[in-house]
């Protein structure tokens, strides 16, 4: 079991998270306990490796929920604050585990964003209390659609249109993670057919034209080339409730919540 791939979802909310701030529900339910929504963040288990795909907003509450001790390294998928913004946690990460640094990765747009506007965690403070904790690895042009040995684990980055911003997605063995993109160029689709799950991010949900989200209609699209057996959805919005689209997805689609596990077979 320990050798099988397990993946916990952390967050599956968009950028506002549901319920947004002033308890802002719209058009979800707030009696059905899976329209509640941290922003989108996901944990990957195997072979006694733990790796972290973002640091939201909601990112201490979530690892704490999911009682995560240990972290190895973390992927990230751009450089947006909903999916950056708890990365001052790794601080504790870092002293808890007793290492000097924690190993991150992402593309060199993200790196330049981080590097500013969280120097010290790259630099250091003022202050011996508060070294550099962070060992940034860049994932450029050479890594796209390969697999890359992070932590120990083959995991292989791609590439996604976000319309503001390039973001990545990466899979590992048979499942995938493609969050914030509104489109998939053929090099992506190449790197992700095949997989069994993809969790996708469907924060345009019905919208026909979205310039920086995917809708549903471009999912269905997408897996009729990828060929994923279940599709998970993410990023999703507060127009987006739970049982409406349980009620409206076909088969082999559903929609994400947090604490979601996905156990992949061998």
């Amino acid at each position: 079991m320990a050798d099988k791939l397990k993946v916990t979802v952390l967050g599956c909310g968009n950028s506002t998270g549901v319920p947004a701030i002033g308890n802002l529900w719209d058009a979800c339910d707030p009696n059905e306990p899976k329209n509640r929504r941290g922003r989108s963040s996901i944990v990957i288990e195997k072979c006694g490796k733990t790796i972290v795909i973002d640091t939201g907003p909601d990112f201490r509450e979530q690892i704490n929920r999911e009682n995560i001790g240990h972290i190895d390294a973390v992927l990230y998928t751009h450089q947006h604050s909903d999916h950056v913004n708890g990365i001052d946690e790794l601080r504790v990460v870092r002293f808890r585990s007793k290492r000097n640094y924690i190993p991150c990765y992402g593309n060199a747009a993200t790196f330049g964003d981080l590097s500013t506007r969280f120097h010290y965690l790259f630099d250091g403070g003022n202050h011996a209390l508060y070294p550099p904790i962070i060992d940034f690895n860049i994932l450029g042009e050479a890594h796209f659609g390969k697999a890359q040995d992070i932590a120990g684990l083959e995991i292989i980055p791609f590439e996604q249109d976000h319309g503001t911003c390039t973001s990545l997605g990466y899979r590992i063995d048979d499942f995938a993670y493609s969050v914030d993109m509104y489109r998939l160029d053929q090099r992506a689709v190449s790197a992700l057919k095949g997989v069994k799950t993809w969790v996708v991010d469907a924060a345009a949900y019905n919208q026909e034209s979205n310039p920086v989200h995917a809708n549903l209609r471009t999912i269905y699209e997408l897996n009729k080339e990828i060929g994923a057996k279940q599709v998970y959805l993410t990023s999703m919005s507060l127009a987006m409730d739970y049982q409406t689209l349980l009620s409206e997805l076909p088969p082999g689609y559903a929609p994400a919540y947090d604490g979601l596990v996905i156990e992949m077979d061998e």
